[in-house]
């Protein structure tokens, strides 16, 4: 055993080091919270901050890995949360387990986050830059108008679903029987839901994030990636299909986004798209570049994703638990988030403090002499 950690790759090790801190850290927690040392408060925020840490990991694909800004990712995480509770409340009289429940509305929001993720890729991803941002935070704002009109009942003769976009119908339209049931009621969003959602689940749903990114960057559709991020002309010139490898980090990105999303829903008894609106987005996004991205455009150094990707689970707890803490200064709460993000990029952008962390974090070579001798430009007698 001890020669097969000596002889594991470096990259491996810290994959292996990820998991165990982020399991040691669901230990402890769950020890504070047995022991009643969590506040009522604290606890409450615990499925949340399991979804932000899988929203901040899965935009990580998108702005660190694929190195493409999206404006829209509480988008995805909406149609997860709302896909997610149709499932649950749909099941709830002929499923009584909660756990197959829940199990069932992740794999639902997943499923109807990544379709929905292919169907904005395909012609989105087309698009660079400013373009794509812009285009990625309409589809947001698309996604939230929509919910708005969605109405969505259930009852012993299947699903009731009907838009209101002129604004003539209600809840009653959908013609529903005495036992049906109201599950999303236009811009009211969905009310009466089942809290089923759990610390544990989000524990594993953040456990099945990090060990399909990690696996994903590490894999060859992982470096095929990077290889666009860092230069597409090249990467086209060595037959990486550039569309095929973008979709999939983008599709995978969307996927664990619905996932989350459906976590999230499932934690609360209302929820409304104005939850999931552009600030949710740019908070995630402030998540990711606190974490470790030094880019907003999402130019990150490859050998330094797995820091990025620890980094957005540190950044995403602290800043979820500090507005709350500091809840009287809710109103200036976003804009302190803009300040520290415009500070962080201005920082890693200075060329004097990218070298110097280059420098702290690179491992060191064993050179020879000879080399040493080159690198300080001759030998030296």
């Amino acid at each position: 055993m001890k020669q097969y950690f000596k002889t594991m790759k470096t990259a491996t090790k810290v994959d292996y080091a990820t998991y165990a801190g982020v399991v040691l850290a669901f230990v402890i927690v769950m020890l504070c919270q047995s022991m009643g040392l969590l506040s009522r408060s604290i606890t409450g925020m615990l499925v949340p901050i399991c979804c932000y840490i899988c929203m901040s990991l899965s935009l990580n694909l998108t702005v660190g890995v694929l190195g493409e800004l999206s404006l829209g990712h509480a988008g995805f995480m909406s149609v997860g949360a709302f896909t997610g509770i149709i499932t649950s409340m749909c099941l709830s009289a002929s499923v009584s387990s909660e756990l197959v429940r829940i199990v069932l509305s992740l794999v639902v929001g997943t499923i109807f986050a990544a379709v929905v993720g292919l169907v904005v890729g395909i012609p989105v991803l087309r698009l660079r830059g400013d373009y794509l941002a812009i285009v990625t935070l309409a589809f947001g704002e698309i996604i939230k108008d929509i919910i708005n009109c969605l109405l969505v009942g259930w009852d012993e003769r299947g699903l009731h679903i009907a838009l209101n976009f002129d604004g003539t119908k209600s809840i009653d339209s959908l013609g529903l029987s005495e036992n049906g049931i109201e599950i999303i009621k236009g811009a009211q969003g969905a009310s009466g839901n089942d809290r089923i959602a759990t610390f544990v689940v989000g524990f594993v749903l953040v456990m099945i994030t990090l060990i399909v990114v990690l696996n994903l960057v590490r894999s060859r559709t992982g470096r095929a990636v990077m290889a666009i991020r860092d230069n597409r002309i090249a990467a086209e010139s060595v037959g990486i299909n550039v569309t095929k490898y973008k979709l999939i980090a983008f599709v995978t990105s969307a996927a664990l986004a619905g996932a989350a999303g459906a976590l999230f829903g499932l934690n609360y008894s209302s929820v409304s798209a104005a939850q999931f609106d552009f600030n949710t987005s740019i908070l995630v996004l402030v998540y990711v570049v606190l974490g470790g991205l030094g880019n907003m455009w999402g130019s990150v150094i490859a050998a330094a994703a797995l820091t990025i990707l620890w980094g957005s689970i540190i950044a995403t707890v602290v800043l979820y638990v500090l507005p709350e803490a500091l809840r009287q200064f809710s109103d200036y709460r976003m804009l302190v988030y803009a300040i520290v993000l415009i500070l962080v990029m201005l920082a890693t952008h200075n060329p004097i403090l990218r070298s110097f962390f280059t420098r702290l974090f690179r491992r060191e070579k064993e050179d020879g002499p000879a080399v040493r001798a080159v690198k300080g430009g001759g030998s030296h007698e």
